[in-house]
C-alpha cells in the first residue's frame, strides 16, 4: 500500500494506492500559487510542506500500513537528487527539497517526480496489455507530457524531457510563460482554447463554457478547439518522429472535450505523420479519469522503495 500525492497549483490530492487501485482519495484546498506570490519562497515553501504533510497524516491515520509516498510535482525535477529545481507554476521556487523535507515530517519515505511523467506513468500501469512505449500528453492549464519507454519513466539527463507543451508550433506567435513565442500549449490548453476564443469575440470565458457554445454550433469556440486540435496533432507528429513510440495518450482535463479536438487533431497528424508511421500509431484518450496522477506517483514510489531495498 503506497499514497500517491497530486500537487496543483490551487489544489491538493492525496489517494491511497493498493495494487495499483485507488482505494481511498483525500482532497484539500491549497491554494500554493497563492502562496508563492504573496509570501517569500521560504515561507511558502514551509506552508506548502505543512499543508503537504498534514493532509497525509490524515491518511496516514486510516491506513498506517502505507510504505511510501509518491509525488507527483508540477515542476522540474532534478533526476539525480530529486529536488525541484524549478516551479513555473509556483514562482520563487528554486532547488526545493520536496522528498527530503516531507520525508523527514511525515517519517516515510517520499519520491517525487514531475506530475505528467507521473500520470504517464499511471496511463501505463492501468494499461492492458502493456504498451512498449507510450507518451502522453496532459492538456490542463499548460500541457505537460511524459514518455514511458520499456516500461520505464523516461525523465531526460536534467529532468527535463518530454516538454511538449514548449514544442514552437507557430513561429513568432503568441508569447509564452517560458520566453518563446508560439509554443503549443499557447493553442492547445485550456487557456490557450481561453485566448483563442477571446481573440475572436472579445469574451473572457472558461474553457468548459466554451465547451458548451461548441456543442451549441458557436463558431468562434469551435474554431478555438479546431486550432486547439490541430496545433497539438502539429506538435506530437514532430515529437513521434523523433521518440518513436506506439501510443499516445491524451489526457488532462481539456481531454473532456476530445471530441471537439479530434477531427482537426486526426487531420492534422494524418498531414504531418511520417509515412513509415501511419497506421502503426494509435492515439486514445485517457480512460483512467483523474485517476492517472495518483496511480503514477504511488507506483514511482513502489519501485523507488523496491530497488533501494
Amino acid at each position: 500500500m503506497f499514497l500517491g500525492v497530486d500537487i496543483g497549483g490551487t489544489n491538493l490530492r492525496v489517494g491511497v494506492v493498493q495494487h495499483h487501485a485507488l482505494i481511498h482519495e483525500q482532497r484539500a484546498l491549497a491554494d500554493f500559487s497563492g502562496l508563492c506570490a504573496r509570501l517569500s519562497p521560504e515561507e511558502a515553501w514551509q506552508q506548502i510542506i505543512a499543508t503537504t504533510a498534514s493532509t497525509l497524516r490524515q491518511c496516514l491515520e486510516q491506513y498506517p500500513q502505507a510504505k511510501a509516498v509518491g509525488i507527483g510535482f508540477p515542476g522540474f525535477i532534478d533526476p539525480v537528487h530529486g529536488t525541484v529545481a524549478q516551479s513555473p507554476n509556483l514562482p520563487g521556487l528554486r532547488n526545493v527539497d520536496l522528498a527530503g523535507d516531507l520525508s523527514a515530517a511525515i517519517g516515510l519515505p517520499v519520491v517525487v517526480e514531475n506530475d505528467a511523467l507521473a500520470a504517464a506513468y499511471g496511463e501505463y500501469v492501468l494499461c492492458d496489455p502493456k504498451p512498449h512505449s507510450l507518451l502522453y500528453a496532459g492538456l490542463g492549464t499548460g500541457v505537460g507530457g511524459g514518455m514511458i519507454y520499456a516500461g520505464r519513466p523516461f525523465t531526460g539527463e536534467h529532468g527535463v524531457a518530454m516538454e511538449i507543451g514548449h514544442v514552437i508550433a507557430e513561429p513568432g506567435g503568441r508569447l509564452c510563460g517560458c520566453g518563446n513565442h508560439g509554443c503549443m500549449e499557447q493553442y492547445a490548453s485550456a487557456s490557450g482554447i481561453a485566448q483563442s476564443y477571446h481573440m475572436a469575440t472579445g469574451q473572457r470565458v472558461e474553457v468548459d463554457a466554451i465547451a458548451q457554445a461548441a456543442r451549441e454550433g458557436g463558431q468562434a469556440a469551435l474554431e478555438a478547439f479546431a486550432l486547439a486540435g490541430a496545433t497539438l496533432a502539429q506538435a506530437l507528429a514532430h515529437v513521434v518522429k523523433t521518440v518513436d513510440v506506439g501510443l499516445i495518450v491524451i489526457g488532462g482535463g481539456v481531454s473532456q472535450a476530445w471530441d471537439l479536438m479530434a477531427p482537426a487533431f486526426l487531420t492534422r497528424m494524418e498531414r504531418d505523420m511520417i509515412p513509415v508511421l501511419k497506421d502503426r500509431l494509435r492515439v486514445q484518450c485517457s480512460v483512467s479519469g483523474d485517476r492517472a496522477g495518483i496511480i503514477g506517483a504511488a507506483a514511482l514510489a513502489e519501485i523507488i522503495l523496491a530497488s533501494s531495498s
